[in-house]
């Protein structure tokens, strides 16, 4: 179970997650930057991917298909946004 309120502190934007889907290995900073939050200009780097789980801001994304610490990853400045 992970929290569905992540915030990044390194672009100060919520961290938006998409369930059943991973990014395309083509996906880089730009993409993000120009199409955050918008899901309908996301989908075009979407793959879909039964019980994975696609993260992103304007900075930093992360597909997920595995129970994982993203704490292990220094480069994610991703922290709870409080409930």
């Amino acid at each position: 179970r992970t929290c569905d309120q992540l915030r990044c502190t390194a672009c100060d934007f919520r961290v938006s997650l998409f369930n059943d889907y991973v990014w395309d290995q083509s996906c880089d900073y730009l993409f993000f930057r120009n199409n955050m939050p918008e899901l309908s200009k996301l989908r075009a780097k979407m793959i879909k991917k039964k019980g994975a789980r696609a993260y992103a801001c304007q900075c930093s994304w992360r597909s997920i298909d595995e129970l994982t610490d993203l704490q292990t990853e220094p480069q994610l400045r991703w922290v709870c946004g409080k409930h």
